[in-house]
């Protein structure tokens, strides 16, 4: 068994092509939109790019599958980027081609307030956000609620980054337990 890739703020000054992945509601848009300005890198935001199609009901509705491969198979064959997630449906077109991960490891009750909070806001302001969606308070009761699927998601995707971290064939990983910590490494390649 071989070493466990541990990225460090060196290997992030040194990448091109970078994933950040957490929890929603994790701030990993707000993450890659800092990181991906120190390192001028093209910054990539899943949800909006590769997850849904641009509004044209009230309801959000995803890209087919096949789309969102192909489009991410696109972004992830670029020299330099930096994407804010990695969904399951496409993330075999990731991996192989980032060079470091950042995992936003925030406990629950920390992404869980971001998320109320930045929803509630998004509610009350009606602003369009992922091509033009909006989130909604009925939305919000409903069983596409952000807010549901952050509490069926939270300890999967905590696994798949704490599991990336441990993985000697994975890329190296810089776990992240919190906004402190990220603003130390955004310090440290600044």
């Amino acid at each position: 068994m071989g070493a466990v890739p541990i990225a460090t703020a060196e290997d992030l000054t040194h990448a091109t092509r970078v994933l950040i992945h957490g929890a929603t509601g994790a701030g990993k848009s707000t993450a890659a939109a800092r990181i991906g300005q120190i390192l001028d890198l093209p910054v990539h935001l899943a949800d909006e790019e590769i997850g849904f199609l641009p509004a044209s009901q009230a309801v959000w509705t995803n890209r087919p599958p096949e789309e969102m491969r192909r489009i991410a198979a696109r972004v992830a064959s670029g020299d330099r980027w930096i994407l804010d997630s990695s969904y399951g449906a496409f993330r075999d077109e990731i991996l192989p081609r980032a060079e470091v991960i950042i995992g936003l490891d925030y406990p629950r009750w920390l992404s869980l307030a971001r998320l109320l909070r930045r929803t509630a806001t998004r509610v009350r302001d009606g602003r369009l956000i992922c091509n033009g969606n909006r989130e909604t308070l009925r939305q919000q009761f409903g069983r596409d609620s952000i807010i549901v699927w952050h509490f069926s998601s939270f300890a999967r995707k905590r696994r798949t980054m704490r599991g990336w971290a441990q993985d000697p064939a994975g890329p190296p990983t810089i776990l992240v337990s919190g906004p402190a910590e990220l603003e130390q490494l955004i310090a440290a390649i600044s």
